[in-house]
């Protein structure tokens, strides 16, 4: 921004059209003004220049200057005013002039007399960088027009002295669970990451994230935190390491600190421009901005996903349903996977960058980016947006009045239309059944209605927690596993009104025995019927990779129901149901004899049939370890 006034003001200084003075005290008013404003000495500047004026009140290039001058601090009102005065006195101005008087007007809200400059401006010029942009603020003006008649409540509420300082605040980002905020703030031009954790529904004092994450003689920020808190993807620019000026960095945390971080490398980062991350709910994918060739404009939000053999994949341009001409900036891709904001100054706006939001359909296309509306958004740049896991709201940085010092951390009630989809999550710890010592474990969580997998990741290795992030409309498997260890199955179905019941849960998991009994949470069958339903592939190649990770250990397959209804139709249907798991596991390479399968019927509950949820639970799928 401050690039573009400079280069702005440098044109005009040689492009007006307006005479010098011929008094020559306002003429060394004007002149002194030149060296204030190489140095973005505005406030100087405009001094000087009131001088000129008020010594020669017909001085026009003076006014022009001083107008830009007024522009640069944001006076938008005097800048107009002070345009106007200028071509007053002689009509035949610069183009630049007619476009800077738009600029002001469309600054002021004066949508009308704003279009019909730009308007006017185009006609003299039609192929310049200035025109391109006078070209998207007539769509602009039509856009403002209407939406600043339509304002959303706002009402940004400080983070506290627990989180901001009289140094600058800015790039938030927070865990799924509302707990742990991580930042980016700056002190004596060194750029660090700070953490904050939630207490009471307070903030408490920020402490430094990490010295193997922090340095000194390098910047850190533009951070994204995957939700369950455990990676750190970050923007390190002019490192030894680096590919480019800027690439994207990544550090897991390991216990109560964090991991060394290490350059992301290709095809994530090139010998261009990256930064700005934004992690997937299931970490598999890498959001990000680059200014590599291939894209739609100067910055575009980009992707690369995890393949199969573990590496990041090939950088993927998001396309013009999302990146424009212009710049994007600042993705934060929502817990939920589908609601992606960010910010842009190429889509139809209020002026210069605003907040957008566009959700993922099914099929991975995005649908036409929303503005977040007025006053979210207004004439001044906005930019780096993160929405908590609930969506109830936004954390932003600016420097608004009655803040601490330079930017602030604020958050503010989303607007229900820009709301993300529901969520809910489970976190827990894993331990081990007999000792009750935390274990390293693996937790997988899948939507067993897309078959796509949300969640796939190892518990701490000193605390054993987990967190876990689950859109609310699906039905989930839910499963832990260890070396070792007999693994544990459970569904999660989430409903609307799970969005404010999060799971919080403490897993136990028993050594591999003889005896040992699990079971089988999402193995699914029609009611009366024994065909295993889709859902229940998932579960079956978990039990699998069991078996082939433990070829000593046989199994029985045990099938079970409620007490409704004849009980020797119930053992016929259980025997048939484990005979169901049983022809599975052999026709996926499991050697028969290390299998056997029993139908029970109703004669071993683990639950009251005298209720809905008892008899849901009595109607499973399980298996005992025979031998080891």
């Amino acid at each position: 921004m401050k690039f573009r006034l400079a280069l702005f003001f440098s044109i005009l200084s040689i492009y007006c059209f307006g005479q010098n003075s011929l008094n020559k005290k306002a003429q060394i008013f004007f002149e002194k003004s030149g060296p204030f404003i190489d140095k973005m000495d505005y406030t100087a500047a405009e001094q000087v220049l009131k001088s000129a004026v008020e010594t020669d009140p017909l001085f026009q290039n003076a006014y022009i200057v001083l107008a830009g001058v007024y522009k640069a601090q944001k006076k938008y009102a005097e800048a107009k005013a002070t345009y106007e005065k200028a071509i007053l006195i002689n009509k035949t101005v610069a183009p630049a002039v007619i476009c800077g008087l738009a600029e002001t007007e469309f600054a002021t809200q004066d949508y009308l007399k704003s279009k019909q400059h730009f308007s006017e401006f185009l006609t003299l010029d039609s192929s310049s960088d200035r025109a391109r942009r006078a070209k998207k603020y007539l769509l602009d003006c039509d856009f403002a027009a209407v939406a600043i008649n339509k304002p959303v409540k706002y009402s940004p509420t400080n983070l506290g002295e627990g989180v901001n300082t009289t140094d600058a605040e800015y790039f938030p980002a927070i865990t799924a669970d509302g707990e742990t905020l991580v930042f980016t703030r700056q002190v004596n031009g060194n750029e660090d990451f700070w953490t904050s954790q939630l207490k009471n529904n307070k903030w408490d004092a920020a402490t430094p994230l990490s010295s193997k994450i922090n340095t000194i003689r390098y910047n850190e920020g533009a951070q994204t935190i995957s939700p369950d808190g455990k990676y750190l993807f970050f923007t390190g620019c002019n490192r030894p390491d680096g590919l480019g000026r800027c690439d994207i960095y990544v550090s897991h945390r390991e216990g109560k600190d964090w991991g060394e971080p290490y350059n992301v490398g290709k095809p994530v980062n090139s010998e261009y421009w990256e930064s700005q991350p934004a992690i997937s709910p299931d970490g598999r994918t890498l959001y990000f901005i680059s200014n590599r060739p291939g894209g739609s404009g100067g910055y575009d939000i980009w992707k690369s996903s995890i393949t199969d053999d573990a590496k990041w994949g090939p950088a993927i341009n998001l396309g013009p349903d999302i990146n424009t001409a212009f710049d994007e900036n600042t993705p934060f891709l929502h817990a939920d996977g589908k609601t992606l904001y960010f910010s842009s100054d190429g889509w139809p706006g209020f002026g210069n960058k605003d907040i957008y939001y566009s959700r993922q359909e099914n099929d991975g296309k995005w649908q036409k980016p929303i503005n977040m509306g007025y006053p979210i958004n207004s004439f001044e740049d906005e930019s780096g947006l993160v929405v908590s896991a609930d969506g109830n709201f936004g954390l932003f940085s600016s420097n608004l009045k009655g803040g601490f010092g330079l930017q602030d951390i604020y958050s503010f009630g989303m607007p229900e239309l820009a709301k993300p989809l529901k969520i809910s999550y489970v976190k827990g710890i894993v331990r081990d059944r007999d000792t009750k010592k935390t274990i390293e474990s693996n937790v997988q969580v899948v939507d067993l209605k897309s078959n796509k997998t949300v969640f796939d990741d190892y518990t701490d290795p000193e605390t054993g927690q987990f967190l876990a992030v689950m859109p609310v409309g699906s039905n989930y498997l839910f499963n832990v596993n260890a070396e070792g260890y007999m693994f544990y199955s459970e569904n999660f179905e989430l409903k609307a009104g799970d969005i404010n019941k999060p799971y919080q849960i403490e897993v136990y998991i028993e050594k591999i025995k003889q005896g040992g009994n699990v079971t089988l949470r999402n193995i699914f069958f029609d009611t009366n019927k024994f065909n295993l339903l889709p859902a229940s592939i998932r579960e079956l190649d978990l039990l699998i990779d069991f078996l082939h990770q433990n070829e000593n250990v046989q199994i029985e397959i045990q099938g079970h129901t409620d007490n409704v209804g004849d009980d020797k139709l119930n053992e016929k249907l259980s025997f048939n149901r484990a005979n169901a798991v049983y022809e599975y596991l052999i026709k996926n390479s499991i050697d028969a004899k290390r299998l056997t399968f029993k139908g029970f019927g109703a004669s071993k509950p683990i639950a009251d049939n005298k209720t809905e949820s008892g008899r849901k639970n009595n109607r499973r799928t399980s298996f005992v370890i025979t031998k080891i």
